[in-house]
């Protein structure tokens, strides 16, 4: 029976599978479906749309949208308060956290 060549992309993910094996080392990326799989990235994905994309509308154009993220972007890490962070923003949350970690130093020697 004849086999169709392997396709460039199939030799590329046979290569990284086999790289990664090599290295001990376990890849980051989901397999299609998987529950887990970007999660953090898709919820924020989600809030995003729904917090600025669709309720501030409609857009004149690309450049109204890009300023209107950065200032979205800036909203969400300083101001909006998070329920899974205590109802803090995401920045007064590391804050506090880098505020109540004990501060370790490490020489370094050339």
């Amino acid at each position: 029976m004849l086999h169709r060549p392997v396709e460039p992309a199939q030799y590329r993910a046979i290569r990284y599978t086999q790289r990664l094996a090599e290295a001990g080392a376990v890849a980051s990326v989901g397999s299609k479906g998987d529950s887990f799989d970007n999660a953090m990235a898709e919820a924020f994905n989600s809030l995003y749309k729904a917090e600025l994309v669709r309720n501030t509308g409609p857009w004149r154009g690309l450049h109204d949208l890009e300023i209107a993220t950065v200032e979205y972007i800036d909203w969400y890490n300083n101001r909006r308060l998070h329920g899974e962070l205590d109802h803090t923003p995401p920045a007064e949350h590391e804050a506090l956290h880098a505020m109540t970690q004990p501060i370790t130093a490490t020489l370094e020697t050339r």
